[in-house]
Protein backbone atom coordinates (compact mmCIF):
# COMPACT_ATOMS: atom_id res chain seq x y z
CA UNK A 1 0.00 0.00 0.00
CA UNK A 2 1.27 3.45 -0.89
CA UNK A 3 1.24 6.10 1.77
CA UNK A 4 -1.02 9.12 1.24
CA UNK A 5 0.85 12.29 0.42
CA UNK A 6 0.48 14.65 3.38
CA UNK A 7 -1.45 17.82 2.59
CA UNK A 8 0.13 21.22 3.01
CA UNK A 9 -0.70 22.99 6.28
CA UNK A 10 -3.53 25.51 6.03
CA UNK A 11 -4.27 28.80 7.68
CA UNK A 12 -6.93 26.98 9.72
CA UNK A 13 -4.25 24.56 10.97
CA UNK A 14 -2.20 27.53 12.13
CA UNK A 15 -5.23 29.01 13.88
CA UNK A 16 -5.98 25.71 15.65
CA UNK A 17 -2.40 25.18 16.80
CA UNK A 18 -2.10 28.75 18.06
CA UNK A 19 -5.59 28.59 19.62
CA UNK A 20 -6.72 31.76 17.83
CA UNK A 21 -9.23 32.57 15.10
CA UNK A 22 -8.57 32.50 11.35
CA UNK A 23 -9.03 36.29 11.36
CA UNK A 24 -6.25 36.68 13.93
CA UNK A 25 -3.84 34.66 11.80
CA UNK A 26 -4.81 36.81 8.83
CA UNK A 27 -4.08 39.97 10.85
CA UNK A 28 -0.65 38.64 11.81
CA UNK A 29 0.12 37.86 8.17
CA UNK A 30 -1.14 41.34 7.33
CA UNK A 31 1.02 43.02 10.00
CA UNK A 32 -2.11 44.52 11.52
CA UNK A 33 -1.22 46.81 14.44
CA UNK A 34 -4.13 45.67 16.66
CA UNK A 35 -2.57 42.33 17.61
CA UNK A 36 -0.90 41.77 20.97
CA UNK A 37 2.81 40.99 20.82
CA UNK A 38 2.24 37.73 22.73
CA UNK A 39 -0.48 36.65 20.28
CA UNK A 40 1.69 37.57 17.31
CA UNK A 41 4.55 35.50 18.71
CA UNK A 42 2.23 32.53 19.31
CA UNK A 43 0.90 32.66 15.75
CA UNK A 44 4.38 33.02 14.27
CA UNK A 45 5.55 30.01 16.30
CA UNK A 46 2.67 27.95 14.90
CA UNK A 47 3.53 29.09 11.36
CA UNK A 48 7.16 28.06 11.86
CA UNK A 49 6.24 24.72 13.45
CA UNK A 50 3.85 23.77 10.63
CA UNK A 51 5.96 25.21 7.85
CA UNK A 52 2.93 27.11 6.63
CA UNK A 53 3.21 29.31 3.52
CA UNK A 54 0.33 31.58 2.40
CA UNK A 55 1.18 30.77 -1.21
CA UNK A 56 1.12 26.99 -0.95
CA UNK A 57 -2.64 26.50 -0.81
CA UNK A 58 -3.23 28.83 -3.74
CA UNK A 59 -1.36 26.40 -5.96
CA UNK A 60 -3.78 23.61 -5.05
CA UNK A 61 -6.66 25.58 -6.58
CA UNK A 62 -5.61 24.55 -10.09
CA UNK A 63 -5.50 20.83 -9.29
CA UNK A 64 -8.85 20.01 -7.71
CA UNK A 65 -12.30 21.36 -8.44
CA UNK A 66 -15.56 21.43 -6.55
CA UNK A 67 -19.03 22.84 -7.08
CA UNK A 68 -18.06 25.82 -4.97
CA UNK A 69 -17.18 29.28 -6.22
CA UNK A 70 -15.10 31.52 -3.98
CA UNK A 71 -15.82 35.20 -3.43
CA UNK A 72 -13.36 37.58 -1.77
CA UNK A 73 -14.86 40.86 -0.64
CA UNK A 74 -14.36 43.59 1.90
CA UNK A 75 -15.93 43.44 5.35
CA UNK A 76 -19.72 43.18 5.16
CA UNK A 77 -20.09 46.67 6.65
CA UNK A 78 -18.84 48.02 3.34
CA UNK A 79 -21.99 48.61 1.29
CA UNK A 80 -20.12 48.99 -2.01
CA UNK A 81 -19.10 45.35 -1.90
CA UNK A 82 -22.53 43.91 -1.14
CA UNK A 83 -24.76 44.59 -4.19
CA UNK A 84 -22.80 42.29 -6.54
CA UNK A 85 -23.34 39.39 -4.13
CA UNK A 86 -27.02 39.17 -4.99
CA UNK A 87 -26.36 38.56 -8.67
CA UNK A 88 -23.44 36.25 -7.90
CA UNK A 89 -25.27 33.94 -5.53
CA UNK A 90 -28.37 33.61 -7.69
CA UNK A 91 -26.45 33.06 -10.92
CA UNK A 92 -24.15 30.52 -9.28
CA UNK A 93 -27.14 28.65 -7.88
CA UNK A 94 -28.74 28.59 -11.32
CA UNK A 95 -25.69 26.69 -12.57
CA UNK A 96 -25.53 24.27 -9.64
CA UNK A 97 -22.75 26.00 -7.70
CA UNK A 98 -22.56 27.21 -4.12
CA UNK A 99 -20.74 30.36 -3.04
CA UNK A 100 -18.20 30.56 -0.23
CA UNK A 101 -17.11 34.02 0.92
CA UNK A 102 -13.91 35.31 2.51
CA UNK A 103 -14.01 38.87 3.86
CA UNK A 104 -11.17 41.30 4.43
CA UNK A 105 -10.85 44.14 6.92
CA UNK A 106 -7.65 45.41 5.30
CA UNK A 107 -6.34 45.09 1.76
CA UNK A 108 -2.71 44.06 1.36
CA UNK A 109 -0.90 41.35 -0.54
CA UNK A 110 -0.70 39.24 2.62
CA UNK A 111 -4.38 39.57 3.51
CA UNK A 112 -5.41 38.75 -0.05
CA UNK A 113 -3.19 35.68 0.01
CA UNK A 114 -4.70 34.61 3.32
CA UNK A 115 -8.21 34.91 1.85
CA UNK A 116 -7.17 32.85 -1.17
CA UNK A 117 -5.72 30.25 1.18
CA UNK A 118 -8.99 30.06 3.13
CA UNK A 119 -10.93 29.39 -0.09
CA UNK A 120 -8.28 26.98 -1.34
CA UNK A 121 -9.08 24.65 1.55
CA UNK A 122 -12.48 24.10 -0.11
CA UNK A 123 -10.90 23.56 -3.54
CA UNK A 124 -13.11 26.18 -5.11
CA UNK A 125 -13.53 25.91 -8.86
CA UNK A 126 -12.79 29.60 -9.37
CA UNK A 127 -12.96 32.96 -7.66
CA UNK A 128 -14.66 36.34 -7.96
CA UNK A 129 -12.92 39.22 -6.20
CA UNK A 130 -14.86 42.34 -5.15
CA UNK A 131 -12.00 44.42 -3.76
CA UNK A 132 -11.63 47.47 -6.03
CA UNK A 133 -8.12 48.59 -5.10
CA UNK A 134 -4.79 48.44 -6.89
CA UNK A 135 -3.36 46.31 -4.08
CA UNK A 136 -5.99 43.65 -4.76
CA UNK A 137 -5.33 43.69 -8.50
CA UNK A 138 -1.59 43.36 -7.82
CA UNK A 139 -2.12 40.37 -5.54
CA UNK A 140 -4.51 38.59 -7.89
CA UNK A 141 -2.23 39.06 -10.89
CA UNK A 142 0.36 36.87 -9.16
CA UNK A 143 -1.96 33.88 -8.66
CA UNK A 144 -1.47 30.66 -10.67
CA UNK A 145 -2.41 31.35 -14.32
CA UNK A 146 -4.66 28.28 -14.49
CA UNK A 147 -7.00 29.54 -11.77
CA UNK A 148 -10.33 30.84 -13.17
CA UNK A 149 -10.65 34.37 -11.84
CA UNK A 150 -12.84 37.46 -12.34
CA UNK A 151 -12.38 40.86 -10.69
CA UNK A 152 -15.39 43.09 -10.09
CA UNK A 153 -14.31 46.73 -10.49
CA UNK A 154 -10.78 45.45 -11.00
CA UNK A 155 -7.99 47.17 -12.88
CA UNK A 156 -8.02 46.21 -16.59
CA UNK A 157 -4.94 45.18 -18.55
CA UNK A 158 -3.57 42.60 -16.10
CA UNK A 159 -4.56 39.47 -17.99
CA UNK A 160 -7.60 38.94 -15.73
CA UNK A 161 -11.29 39.13 -16.64
CA UNK A 162 -13.13 42.09 -15.13
CA UNK A 163 -16.74 43.17 -14.76
CA UNK A 164 -17.42 46.77 -13.85
CA UNK A 165 -19.67 49.80 -13.99
CA UNK A 166 -18.45 52.70 -16.12
CA UNK A 167 -17.59 54.91 -13.16
CA UNK A 168 -16.23 57.77 -15.25
CA UNK A 169 -19.39 57.92 -17.35
CA UNK A 170 -21.56 58.01 -14.22
CA UNK A 171 -19.57 60.82 -12.62
CA UNK A 172 -19.51 62.73 -15.89
CA UNK A 173 -23.28 62.46 -16.25
CA UNK A 174 -23.86 63.61 -12.66
CA UNK A 175 -21.65 66.66 -13.21
CA UNK A 176 -23.20 67.46 -16.59
CA UNK A 177 -26.65 67.34 -15.00
CA UNK A 178 -25.65 70.04 -12.52
CA UNK A 179 -23.99 72.16 -15.21
CA UNK A 180 -27.10 71.87 -17.39
CA UNK A 181 -29.09 73.30 -14.48
CA UNK A 182 -26.95 76.44 -14.73
CA UNK A 183 -24.40 75.92 -11.96
CA UNK A 184 -21.08 77.67 -12.58
CA UNK A 185 -19.08 74.83 -11.05
CA UNK A 186 -19.57 71.61 -9.08
CA UNK A 187 -17.76 70.73 -5.86
CA UNK A 188 -16.86 67.08 -5.19
CA UNK A 189 -16.48 64.94 -2.06
CA UNK A 190 -14.42 61.89 -3.00
CA UNK A 191 -14.19 58.41 -1.51
CA UNK A 192 -11.10 56.57 -0.27
CA UNK A 193 -8.10 57.55 -2.34
CA UNK A 194 -6.82 54.01 -2.97
CA UNK A 195 -10.12 52.85 -4.49
CA UNK A 196 -10.25 52.73 -8.27
CA UNK A 197 -13.86 53.95 -8.24
CA UNK A 198 -12.68 57.08 -6.45
CA UNK A 199 -10.12 57.89 -9.12
CA UNK A 200 -12.53 57.09 -11.97
CA UNK A 201 -15.27 59.28 -10.48
CA UNK A 202 -12.81 62.13 -10.03
CA UNK A 203 -11.75 61.73 -13.67
CA UNK A 204 -15.36 61.82 -14.87
CA UNK A 205 -16.15 64.88 -12.73
CA UNK A 206 -13.06 66.77 -13.89
CA UNK A 207 -13.64 65.77 -17.50
CA UNK A 208 -17.17 67.18 -17.51
CA UNK A 209 -16.00 70.45 -15.97
CA UNK A 210 -13.11 70.74 -18.42
CA UNK A 211 -15.41 70.09 -21.38
CA UNK A 212 -17.60 72.96 -20.17
CA UNK A 213 -14.59 75.26 -19.77
CA UNK A 214 -14.79 75.27 -15.97
CA UNK A 215 -11.96 74.81 -13.51
CA UNK A 216 -12.38 71.94 -11.07
CA UNK A 217 -12.26 72.90 -7.36
CA UNK A 218 -10.07 70.85 -5.05
CA UNK A 219 -12.02 67.68 -4.12
CA UNK A 220 -12.76 67.19 -0.43
CA UNK A 221 -11.68 63.92 1.17
CA UNK A 222 -14.20 61.36 2.40
CA UNK A 223 -14.17 57.66 3.26
CA UNK A 224 -17.58 56.55 1.90
CA UNK A 225 -19.30 57.06 5.28
CA UNK A 226 -22.11 59.49 6.12
CA UNK A 227 -19.90 60.87 8.89
CA UNK A 228 -17.19 61.88 6.43
CA UNK A 229 -19.83 63.45 4.18
CA UNK A 230 -21.16 65.41 7.14
CA UNK A 231 -17.69 66.73 7.98
CA UNK A 232 -17.07 67.69 4.34
CA UNK A 233 -20.52 69.31 4.22
CA UNK A 234 -19.66 71.57 7.16
CA UNK A 235 -16.61 72.80 5.23
CA UNK A 236 -18.58 73.25 2.01
CA UNK A 237 -21.22 75.31 3.81
CA UNK A 238 -18.58 77.99 4.46
CA UNK A 239 -17.98 78.55 0.73
CA UNK A 240 -20.10 81.51 -0.46
CA UNK A 241 -20.14 80.42 -4.13
CA UNK A 242 -21.33 76.90 -3.34
CA UNK A 243 -24.43 75.93 -5.33
CA UNK A 244 -23.77 72.31 -6.37
CA UNK A 245 -22.10 69.24 -4.87
CA UNK A 246 -21.38 65.82 -6.38
CA UNK A 247 -20.80 63.26 -3.62
CA UNK A 248 -18.75 60.14 -4.32
CA UNK A 249 -21.53 57.92 -2.93
CA UNK A 250 -25.00 58.18 -1.42
CA UNK A 251 -23.88 57.71 2.19
CA UNK A 252 -21.61 60.75 1.96
CA UNK A 253 -24.43 62.66 0.25
CA UNK A 254 -26.64 61.88 3.25
CA UNK A 255 -24.08 63.41 5.59
CA UNK A 256 -23.78 66.45 3.32
CA UNK A 257 -27.55 66.97 3.43
CA UNK A 258 -27.51 67.04 7.23
CA UNK A 259 -24.54 69.41 7.41
CA UNK A 260 -26.09 71.87 4.96
CA UNK A 261 -29.39 71.77 6.83
CA UNK A 262 -27.66 72.52 10.12
CA UNK A 263 -25.96 75.51 8.52
CA UNK A 264 -29.27 76.89 7.28
CA UNK A 265 -28.82 75.95 3.62
CA UNK A 266 -31.78 74.41 1.82
CA UNK A 267 -31.55 71.56 -0.70
CA UNK A 268 -32.24 72.14 -3.54
CA UNK A 269 -33.22 75.81 -3.12
CA UNK A 270 -29.72 76.89 -2.03
CA UNK A 271 -27.52 73.91 -2.94
CA UNK A 272 -28.09 70.99 -5.30
CA UNK A 273 -26.67 67.59 -4.26
CA UNK A 274 -26.05 64.48 -6.37
CA UNK A 275 -24.89 61.10 -5.05
CA UNK A 276 -23.70 57.84 -6.56
CA UNK A 277 -24.94 54.21 -6.13
CA UNK A 278 -28.76 54.34 -5.72
CA UNK A 279 -29.31 51.50 -3.28
CA UNK A 280 -32.59 51.04 -1.44
CA UNK A 281 -32.54 54.26 0.63
CA UNK A 282 -31.77 57.41 -1.48
CA UNK A 283 -35.35 57.73 -2.70
CA UNK A 284 -36.36 58.25 0.94
CA UNK A 285 -33.78 60.90 1.88
CA UNK A 286 -35.07 64.39 2.69
CA UNK A 287 -35.22 65.50 -0.05
CA UNK A 288 -35.14 62.36 -2.22
CA UNK A 289 -31.63 62.17 -3.68
CA UNK A 290 -30.66 62.60 -7.32
CA UNK A 291 -28.01 59.95 -7.85
CA UNK A 292 -26.26 57.63 -10.30
CA UNK A 293 -27.65 54.11 -10.36
CA UNK A 294 -25.22 51.20 -10.69
CA UNK A 295 -26.66 47.91 -11.94
CA UNK A 296 -24.51 45.77 -9.68
CA UNK A 297 -26.85 42.80 -10.01
CA UNK A 298 -26.09 42.60 -13.73
CA UNK A 299 -22.38 43.07 -13.03
CA UNK A 300 -22.40 40.24 -10.50
CA UNK A 301 -24.30 37.89 -12.80
CA UNK A 302 -22.00 38.63 -15.71
CA UNK A 303 -18.96 38.01 -13.50
CA UNK A 304 -20.28 34.53 -12.72
CA UNK A 305 -20.95 33.82 -16.39
CA UNK A 306 -17.39 34.85 -17.28
CA UNK A 307 -16.03 32.69 -14.47
CA UNK A 308 -18.04 29.64 -15.57
CA UNK A 309 -16.80 30.10 -19.14
CA UNK A 310 -13.22 29.97 -17.85
CA UNK A 311 -13.98 26.86 -15.79
CA UNK A 312 -15.51 25.17 -18.84
CA UNK A 313 -12.47 25.96 -20.99
CA UNK A 314 -10.00 25.13 -18.24
CA UNK A 315 -8.05 28.35 -18.64
CA UNK A 316 -7.99 31.94 -17.46
CA UNK A 317 -8.26 34.73 -19.99
CA UNK A 318 -8.73 38.47 -20.09
CA UNK A 319 -12.17 39.86 -20.91
CA UNK A 320 -13.97 43.02 -19.80
CA UNK A 321 -17.67 43.65 -19.29
CA UNK A 322 -18.77 47.23 -18.62
CA UNK A 323 -22.26 48.23 -17.47
CA UNK A 324 -23.54 51.73 -18.22
CA UNK A 325 -24.84 53.63 -15.17
CA UNK A 326 -28.06 55.63 -15.16
CA UNK A 327 -28.72 59.09 -13.73
CA UNK A 328 -31.81 59.05 -11.50
CA UNK A 329 -33.16 62.60 -11.09
CA UNK A 330 -35.08 63.29 -7.90
CA UNK A 331 -35.73 66.38 -5.78
CA UNK A 332 -32.24 67.22 -4.47
CA UNK A 333 -31.29 69.16 -7.62
CA UNK A 334 -32.80 72.31 -9.14
CA UNK A 335 -31.94 75.09 -11.61
CA UNK A 336 -29.44 77.56 -10.29
CA UNK A 337 -31.87 80.48 -10.67
CA UNK A 338 -33.71 79.16 -7.61
CA UNK A 339 -30.52 79.15 -5.59
CA UNK A 340 -28.39 81.67 -3.75
CA UNK A 341 -25.97 83.88 -5.66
Amino acid sequence: MSAERPRSPSINDVAELANVSYQTVSRVLNNHPNVKASTRAKVQAAIDQLGYSPNSAARTLVTGRSRILGVITLDVDNVDGLPPMYGIERRARDHGYFVSTATLDRVTRASMRAAVDQLAEQRVAGMVVIVPTEAASDAMASLPPGLPLVLIEGEPGRGIATAAVDQQAGARRATEHLLELGHETVFHVRGLSDWMQTQDRISGWRGALAAAGREAPMPLAGDWTARSGYEAGLMLARIPELTAVFAGNDDMALGILLALSERGLRVPEDVSVVGFDDGTAPGYYNPPLTTVRQDFTTVGRRAIEMLLEQIAHGTRYEERFVSEPELIVRKSTAPVRAQRR
